[in-house]
């Protein structure tokens, strides 16, 4: 029984054509190799999986080979492979730096590659500079790292920059077709589009994931084996979740999801993808981004029906949803509970406008209310008979809406809204109406549907405090008040005398805390108005609190002081005074040296029972 070789290694390239995705770099290697224009120090930096140590080996081959050699020719004596990671300190550098110096027995140079640069230490990539900048002609070096930004700018300086690029999920796919159709695997596409992404770039990862599932599934790979052996959900059941959200099935997107839980996967899990599900009927939603949905073509059609089936605004929703449920998951208690939640919000979007569009007007008054039969069907806006009233009725009904209401007609002003007919508004009563014989009940004509009054309400709409309607509704009855003042200049200016206006003033203030505004009246008594220039009242209030509270009621307090001193140019300006509130901002020290100066006891009392402030 041969022994087993990993794909990996299997399937190594032996040459620039062979390596997947890089072909920019092969080109580039080929054509400094056949200029002879090749760098003495090249530097590969890139994932892992994506070729830089194989395209080293093929660099360090082809730059020997002279058309002599022997066929499998692999120049081992030439070729010097160095594991920074193991091998980093000074002494394995200056090892390195020992063996450059000979000259190589076969062939033409000595490649030395290697491999995780960057876990070099400092001291060694200082003692590795010389050479590198100024290697033998012999020597050619290859750096290999996966982190490029560890590695010393003195380095990188000295080096030929080589970026490889992650695989391709297509490039991966057509390769993994390949040696499937090598090992005689019947392999599904949409299976290999699986293995692809989840190697998530690397072609290395991607062979490993094929061996694995080859020995799980045989010579048959599936999308279903594949999905089952990754142990991650088939993306058929994302399309049966999106289903029974669309339908609003609320009870059935429940039990659907008991069942991912039974079988063994994580809430988090099932919510993620189904996020990224909603994100790829989103790029399908658009010609333009289609593109962007990288899965298979079988799939992709799946997509397209179903992204047919929602609109944006569904889609957005839904991400925003599913995505805050993400975020949250790992702060919740209760996982179940809130994915649960995250699914009963998801089917309901747009059942709260389907249930408003589809709602039906309910009847005030039914049909019944009026006695007597119904005639036959009438046409769209026919003109509708109103029973006459007696003019006794008339008198007693007139201005009274209960006696109308019992009548069975609707208040005067009143709108009636029939069912298949143009609203008409009753006549009023009025004094004149002539005496008459009453219309039997059966002869008035009654439509077969329900009638509805929609009766006028008078009444304002009531505004929130805490809304930005009450803010402009305030400002809106601040202005009017004020429109509604006569023009100061057409008004008296009596002069003022500062006694009258400290008393009245104080009376202001006493009414107010009469009133209950505690707050108020205290910012009022914090000090005494004083008279400017005649018609500007000043105060001095010590915090802007105070200031705020006084210009809330500032228009009661000017339109009392201007119509008591019959002088309407008065005005009123407030300036805070921070001497004047540190009169009133006491530290607890500051509070118990007042309290000392006023009963030196106080001190006693505290140093006997070691008391603190």
């Amino acid at each position: 029984m041969e022994p087993f070789i990993v794909s990996a290694r299997k399937y190594r390239p032996q040459h620039f054509e062979e390596v997947v995705g890089q072909q920019t770099i092969t080109e580039t290697l080929l054509n400094a190799i056949e200029k002879n224009h090749l760098a003495q120090a090249l530097l590969f930096c890139g994932p892992r999986g994506v070729g830089k140590t194989t395209c080293a080996r093929i660099l360090a081959k082809k730059i020997n080979e002279d058309g002599h050699e022997q066929e499998g020719e692999d120049f081992a004596f030439n070729i010097f492979e160095l594991d920074a990671a193991s091998n980093n300190s000074v002494d394995d550098i200056r090892n390195l730096t020992d063996q450059v110096r000979i000259p190589p027995q076969t062939g033409k140079y000595k490649v030395y590659i290697i491999d995780e640069v960057h876990m070099l230490s400092q001291n060694a990539f200082n003692a590795f500079l010389k050479t590198l900048e100024e290697p033998p002609a012999h020597a050619i070096f290859i750096l290999a790292t996966t982190e490029k930004h560890k590695i010393i700018p003195t380095i990188l300086s000295r080096c030929q920059i080589f970026d490889f690029k992650r695989i391709t999920t297509s490039d991966a796919v057509a390769y993994l077709k390949k040696i499937a159709l090598e090992q005689g695997i019947e392999a599904e596409e949409d299976a290999l589009h699986i293995i692809a992404q989840k190697a998530d770039g690397a072609m290395r990862d991607a062979l490993s994931i094929f061996d694995r599932v080859v020995s799980f599934a045989g010579n048959t790979l599936t999308r279903k084996a594949v999905a089952e052996n990754f142990n991650v959900l088939d993306v058929e059941v994302y399309f049966q979740a999106t289903r029974l959200i669309l339908a609003h099935d609320i009870p059935g997107l429940l039990v659907y999801f008991n069942q991912v839980l039974s079988a063994g996967f994580e809430g988090h899990h099932f919510i993620s993808g189904l996020a990224s599900h909603f994100r790829d009927l989103m790029v399908c939603r658009d010609a333009q981004t289609i593109a962007l949905l990288d899965t298979s073509d079988a799939v992709k059609e799946q997509f397209l029906e179903q992204a047919k089936e929602v609109d944006s605004e569904f889609l957005l929703n839904a991400l925003d949803l599913a995505n805050t449920c993400e975020l949250n998951y790992k702060a919740s208690s209760n996982h179940r509970l809130l994915v649960e939640l995250c699914l009963m919000q998801l089917a309901s979007i747009g059942v709260a406008e389907k249930k408003k569009g589809s709602q039906q007007d309910t009847p005030l008054i039914s049909a019944s209310h009026f006695h007597g039969q119904a005639p036959a069907p009438q046409p769209p806006f026919q003109k509708i008979q109103t029973p006459t009233i007696p003019a006794t009725q008339g008198k007693e009904s007139l201005g009274n809406p209960e006696a109308n209401t019992r009548l069975g007609e609707p208040p005067a002003g009143s709108e009636i809204s029939l069912p298949g007919h143009a609203q008409v508004t009753p006549p009023v009563a009025s004094p004149e109406v002539s005496a008459t014989k009453p219309t039997p009940a059966e002869d008035v004509p009654v439509p077969e549907q329900p009638v509805k009054i929609a009766l006028k309400d008078k009444r304002e709409a009531k505004v929130s405090g805490l809304s930005l309607s009450s803010i402009r509704a305030k400002k809106l009855h601040e202005a009017q008040k004020k429109a509604q003042q006569p023009e100061p200049e057409n008004l008296p200016e009596d002069p003022v005398e500062p006694e009258k206006l400290i008393a009245l003033w104080q009376e202001f203030t006493e009414r107010t805390e009469s009133k209950g505004k505690k707050i108020l009246a205290s910012s009022l008594a914090t000090d005494t108005p004083k008279l400017q220039e005649g018609h500007l009242i000043s105060i001095e209030l010590p915090n802007s609190t105070m200031k705020k509270e006084v210009e809330r009621d500032q228009l009661d307090l000017m339109t009392f002081l201007r119509k008591s001193l019959n002088n309407y140019s008065l005005k009123l300006r407030i300036t805070v005074n921070e001497e004047v509130a540190r009169q009133y901002a006491f530290t607890p020290e500051e509070k118990y040296e007042k309290l000392k100066e006023k009963n030196p006891a106080i001190d006693l009392l505290r140093r006997t029972f070691d008391l603190d402030l």
